[in-house]
Order: C-alpha cells, then structure tokens, then sequence
C-alpha cells in the first residue's frame, strides 16, 4: 500500500485558498486536485466532476451510509461538503494530491493522515478584508455574507491547529510561502 502524500489548503470562504490552490497545481504536475462534493446548487460557470460534485442531499447522506466519505460536515444548513474515499485513494508520494476543503474537514484529515498530511491554513489579514472580499465576489446576499462571516469568526480560532498559518494580505507572497511549504513538505523522505 502506497502511503499517501496529501496537501490540504483551509480558510473562511474568500481568504484566497482556491486561488492559492490553483497555483499550487501549476508548480506540481504531478498533483492531482480532489474534487470535493457538495450538496450546494452550482455557481454559474461551475461544472459537476470538476469544480464540485453536486448531489441531491439524498445522495450525498447515502453515500455517508455506504462509508464513502473520508470526511464530511454540513458548513452551512443544508449544505454538505465532503472528500470522497475515491478522491484521495490513489495519494502517493509520486502523485499526491491536493484538497481545498472547509475547516473542520481538514481537521480531520489531519487526525485521519498524521504526517503524511500538510494542513496550511490560509488566513485573511482581518475580518474586515475578508468581507470587502466575498462582497466584491458579489455571490453572496447579505443574510448570506452575514453567515459566511459568522462562520469565517470561529474558523479562525482553529488557526493554531494546523501545521501552517499563512496570511493572505498579498497573494503572490502568500502564494510563493504556501509553495515553498509543498515543496519541503513533498521532498521529506
């Protein structure tokens, strides 16, 4: 059996970790993105398999009682995320494999894979920034943003739990520490 090399990226929603993991993959071809499911309706331009795999809540709480999940949680009300067990079981040293999942997901990957996890949580600089951020997204409505940010106050006391902090106040320097981190991570023996 191959152990696994897993990379887990985590903020508050619209810290920059999907813009972080993107380059992450860029700088390692060898990476292979898990898709995580999710019981949310697709943004526009988001496709199934690719950005998320969108299920029915139906389908989603089977396949919790078929064991398929590594690790799940329901973020908002209503809405489940979770890595599937076939998004991470080919991980290898040669091929690892990157998740961009929620806080307490990554936690438990963490818990799950021990060393052979990276978990780096990407932090805001503040919480103000943060909210100029997903409002400048515009995919929020207020009661939305509201949740997101209530959610964004007690992720962030989860910070010290995780391998790496790294503070995205500018993202070419977030991104070069966030890289320089996979790379000593990936050349450990």
């Amino acid at each position: 059996m191959p152990e696994p090399r897993l990379v887990v990226l985590t903020a508050p929603s619209g810290a920059g970790k999907t813009s972080i993991a993107r380059r992450v993959l860029q700088a390692f071809p060898n990476m292979r993105f898990s898709v995580s499911a999710t019981t949310r309706p697709p943004r526009p331009g988001e496709r199934n398999g690719v950005d998320y795999y969108f299920l029915s809540e139906e389908a989603f709480r089977e396949l919790i009682r078929d064991g398929q999940f590594v690790e799940y949680e329901e973020v908002y009300p209503g809405r489940l995320y979770g890595t599937l067990r076939s998004e991470i079981d080919a991980a290898s040293r040669a091929h690892p494999v990157l998740l961009d999942i929620d806080v307490k997901g990554a936690l438990r990957i963490k818990e799950r894979f021990g060393e052979e996890a990276l978990a780096i949580f990407i932090k805001p600089p503040s919480l103000e920034v943060l909210a100029d951020r997903l409002r400048t997204r515009g995919t929020e409505n207020a009661a939305a943003l509201a949740e997101r940010l209530e959610r964004a106050r007690m992720e962030l006391t989860y910070e010290d739990r995780f391998d790496a902090v790294v503070v995205n106040d500018d993202l070419e320097r977030a991104t070069a520490e966030t890289l320089n981190l996979v790379r000593s991570f990936l050349s450990r023996p």
